[in-house]
């Protein structure tokens, strides 16, 4: 039950979405539990009854006072909760921290969060450093009104939004494998083209792409340069290469050096305006995406207060 909105800003708001594919999904919460009362943390707890669910408690939780809310899950859930306390009056009081509870938490790995160690991630939320970070906006007009978009991570367009689509069909145990085995097929032998027009700095480009991603973040490897604190995005749009060539750039991802792939065209811009993109899939950290064309992916800096760990652990 929702307290006072006085006696809610000394409390943390805590969503917890269980992980897909576990089989006691109950069970990480219940550790986590357990450590916050040893450490005395004052909460309330809401589960997530569904991904719709996550935006709309997140929201609940801003407009109900509560300054610092956590939630305990993946990418795709740190979206949802993203777009809920950026529709909250009380947007710019709240502090946000995760817990990193996903098949994919590339958002938290760049802080040096572990979803092996919520304990760090816990403790970090206690020390309460705080970092204003940027955050994207996908901005179009859906039934004649102007829809937006907010993400931490990146967009993707072509066949990584393909992937995403992949995995979100697949609820089950082993889902994370089956998924990734799936990718890779599609990856070796449905590579597609698809002829996207966008605009940036002054600058259209018309040509067929077989992906594309707008980063404000690392975004799964495809943007590795973006920073959600500089005050730009990333893009990176990837010709189709040949069979050879797809285990090159697998290679040249997992080395980080994706953008010194030859078939790679990257550019940076605070605004990007996306025209058409052929029929392509869409996604939108670790979501599915419909959005209308034209779209327009714009910046917003320093637009979100995020609970940072004292001392980064990743490599520069």
């Amino acid at each position: 039950m929702m307290k006072a909105k006085n006696d809610n800003r000394h409390r943390w708001g805590i969503i917890y979405c269980p992980k897909v594919g576990v089989s006691k999904p109950m069970k990480r919460w219940n550790e986590i539990r357990d450590y916050l009362k040893g450490k005395g943390v004052e909460y309330d707890f809401i589960q997530s009854e569904n991904f719709a669910s996550i935006e709309r408690l997140s929201r609940v939780l801003a407009d109900n006072g509560y300054e610092t809310i956590v939630l305990v899950g993946g990418d795709g859930a740190l979206q949802d909760a993203i777009n809920g306390i950026m529709a909250s009056d009380n947007r710019d009081r709240v502090s946000f921290g995760i817990v990193p509870n996903g098949i994919a938490n590339d958002f938290a790995r760049y802080w040096g969060l572990s979803s092996d160690d919520y304990k760090s991630a816990i403790d970090c939320i206690m020390a309460h450093r705080t970092r204003k970070v940027d955050v994207g906006c996908c901005r179009y007009e859906a039934d004649g009104a102007e829809r937006c978009r907010y993400f931490l991570n990146v967009v993707n367009i072509g066949l990584t939004a393909h992937f995403v689509e992949i995995a979100n069909r697949k609820r089950f145990h082993f889902a994370a494998a089956a998924s990734m085995l799936t990718s890779l097929f599609h990856l070796l032998f449905h590579r597609q083209n698809y002829m996207m027009k966008f605009r940036l700095n002054n600058q259209t480009v018309e040509q067929r792409f077989m992906m594309m991603s707008i980063g404000n973040s690392r975004g799964y490897g495809m943007t590795p340069s973006a920073v959600p604190y500089n005050g730009m995005l990333d893009v990176s749009a990837m010709r189709m290469p040949r069979f050879m060539g797809v285990l090159q750039g697998l290679y040249m991802v997992w080395r980080r050096r994706i953008m010194n792939f030859s078939l790679m065209e990257p550019f940076r811009s605070k605004e990007i305006v996306i025209e058409s993109v052929d029929n392509a899939h869409a996604a939108i950290d670790g979501r599915p995406f419909n959005p209308a064309y034209p779209m327009c992916v714009t910046i917003m800096p320093e637009a979100f207060n995020f609970i940072i760990p004292g001392k980064k652990t990743k490599k520069q």
